[in-house]
């Protein structure tokens, strides 16, 4: 819910690479809790992502359909997308499948805003979204969910979890489905629309086993899996006639897994220490009566060592490595990527000083070595007023499609490049909260389509175009938080604005909106809580035509019917306002939802 103050001092992973108080960090972090992940009025991660931390969405229909997050006005290929620390996504296309997470086995996201390449490496333009699954606390937790709503949508999921002195378990389980709506309207651009009904489904499961083999030492193993089935519209082009055909029902079934084995320890007084292993897959099985196949595998290495040097304050040392693997139907042989790094971090504080500076060389086996960097502080003005500023450098690495695709990609493309300054202002008190963050993020040799043949190798299935560094990007902006607690009421104000184009044609790049805003209100009395959520999404440009700016409003009720259950009704898009995501496809008008949760924690 809308709450200014929390009770549990919040503690972020995302921002440093170890736990760290956010106003420790010169980034610009937020954090997205269990409550708001469990008792908010979104219906999908990705509607999570644009209503709590200010991230833009497009999308290709409603909920379970392609999703990409614009984060501070990048492409969803500029940011990099965890689960508990293990990276997930495609490694052909260059981006996560939002869709494919569910937001039952969630405990909490943590999105750092900004460069992230000095961390995380390649892609971590805009910023880092890190998913971090459930795990067992002390005691013994059971919770149980049943929904339904509109559109013949349903959702049920049970977890388990809990933990001793030397183990910690949890496991998790969910189902949903929608029949939904078609994805395309009538009259699109390229002739794709079918007027059947192009639902989904996802199921999917996490665990998390721990074990405490001495004091201050834990091992840890953390599975998820999901398995997603969507329908969309499309066409075919099949001999003997190769004539257009939209009359096939397509559909993607994406598989998503993620394993991850991680030891943590205490080595001495000031000094601990990670190892961890993890493998993440993402294949899918896309198209209509002659179906795509596309599986990729990310492995990764990591050592990790982190000293309490007392004065200069928190030295972080760590080693990476990693290896991705393509295959596809378009392939003619299975591509891959090895990738090696080193990165050493400092963060301290004397004072009313902070500081935070980072560098990491990442030397890959199709891209060669690159380095980047983070320089950044912060320092106390007065009590609850902080000042803050960052500068870093940032990367993105070319696809396997950018780079082998038949008749497209060129093995010589460079990475794009990027530069990233910001300043922010914040106060906070016991029921007030404000910020204010202005960020300029300039990117040159963005990779995208060239039509120029002469640009483009001579081998004639290039005769129609092919991938090249071809444009210059200026992204600049400013994101405006505040909240305020009045006695049983609660309210949060967002606003960012954005600008996002094209330096060498002046244009704004595509599906980005000038500005969004988003409003909440909370109010509580005994057992009942009653809320709205408002977003405003502006105009914003999309293959040759303005999408008409959007103001949603969600309504939310909840009473707690007993100590352990609670009953809650939804309105999601209360005014039926007609959604366009992206060109020509449509999401959700007004649904209603009723759900029973029981929590025993």
């Amino acid at each position: 819910m809308a709450a200014v103050a929390q009770a549990q001092p919040v503690v972020v992973i995302t921002g440093s690479r170890e736990p760290l108080a956010p106003e420790r960090l010169a980034a610009d972090v937020v954090v997205i809790n269990a409550d708001t992940v469990r008792l908010g009025s979104a219906d999908s991660l990705a509607d999570l992502l644009r209503r709590e931390a200010g991230v833009q969405l497009s999308r290709n229909g409603g909920p379970g359909h392609s999703s990409g997050m614009l984060l501070r006005g990048t492409a969803s290929s500029n940011n990099v997308v965890l689960v508990d620390g293990m990276r997930i996504g495609s490694a052909t296309l260059g981006f996560a499948s939002f869709e494919s997470l569910g937001l039952a086995q969630l405990d909490r996201v943590e999105v750092l805003r900004g460069p992230g390449s000095s961390l995380y490496g390649a892609d971590a333009v805009g910023g880092v979204i890190n998913v971090i699954t459930r795990r067992g606390k002390p005691g013994l937790q059971l919770d149980g969910r049943f929904a339904v709503g509109g559109y013949g949508a349903r959702e049920a999921s049970a977890g388990v979890a809990g933990a001793t002195d030397a183990w910690d378990a949890a496991l998790s389980l969910s189902s949903e489905r929608s029949r939904g709506v078609s994805a395309l309207r009538p009259g699109d651009l390229f002739g794709n629309h079918n007027p059947d009904l192009d639902g989904h489904r996802l199921d999917a499961a996490n665990a998390s086993l721990g074990f405490k083999p001495a004091t201050g030492h834990r091992i840890g193993l953390t599975l998820l899996r999901s398995r997603l089935d969507s329908y969309y519209d499309g066409s075919e082009f099949l001999p003997p006639s190769f004539a257009q055909d939209a009359t096939p029902n397509f559909r993607n079934r994406l598989d998503t897994e993620v394993a991850q084995l991680e030891w943590r320890g205490t080595l001495a007084a000031g000094l601990s220490a990670t190892a961890s292993a993890g493998r993440s897959v993402d294949a899918s099985v896309d198209g209509g009566t002659q179906p795509d196949r596309f599986r990729t595998q990310r492995e990764r290495l990591t050592a990790q060592l982190a000293w309490q040097t007392g004065s200069i304050g928190q030295l972080v040392l760590a080693l990476e490595h990693s290896e991705d693997q393509a295959r596809s139907t378009s392939f003619a042989t299975e591509v891959q990527r090895r990738n090696d790094a080193a990165v050493v971090e400092l963060t301290g504080h004397a004072g009313a000083w902070s500081w935070q500076a980072d560098l990491r060389r990442d030397d890959a086996s199709d891209t060669g070595a690159i380095v980047t960097g983070r320089l950044g502080g912060s320092v106390v003005l007065m009590p609850g007023l902080r000042l803050r500023a960052l500068a870093g450098t940032t990367y993105r690495a070319p696809t396997f499609n950018d780079l082998y695709f038949p008749g497209y990609g060129v093995t010589s493309l460079r990475s794009e490049r990027g530069r990233s300054t910001e300043i922010g202002l914040e106060w906070r008190e016991a029921t007030s909260e404000a910020s204010a963050t202005l960020y300029s993020n300039p990117v040159r040799d963005l990779i995208g389509f060239e039509s120029d043949r002469s640009r483009c190798p001579p081998d004639p299935s290039y005769d129609f175009g092919c991938a090249a560094n071809t444009r210059r990007a200026d992204i600049r902006g400013a994101t405006l938080v505040a909240g305020q607690r009045l006695g049983a009421l609660a309210l949060k104000a967002q606003l960012d604005l954005l600008r996002a184009v094209d330096r060498d044609s002046g244009q704004r790049l595509a599906r980005r909106a000038a500005h969004q805003a988003s409003l909440s209100a909370d109010w509580t009395s005994g057992d009942w809580t009653l809320g709205a959520r408002g977003l405003r999404v502006g105009e914003r440009p999309d293959l040759g035509k303005m999408l008409a700016a959007e103001n949603t409003l969600d309504l939310i009720a909840t009473w707690r019917l007993a100590p352990q259950w609670t009953l809650q009704a939804k309105l999601i898009n209360a005014t039926d306002v007609d959604l366009e995501p992206s060109r020509d496809y449509q999401g959700l008008g007004r649904q209603a939802w009723l759900s029973l949760r029981y929590d025993l924690r």
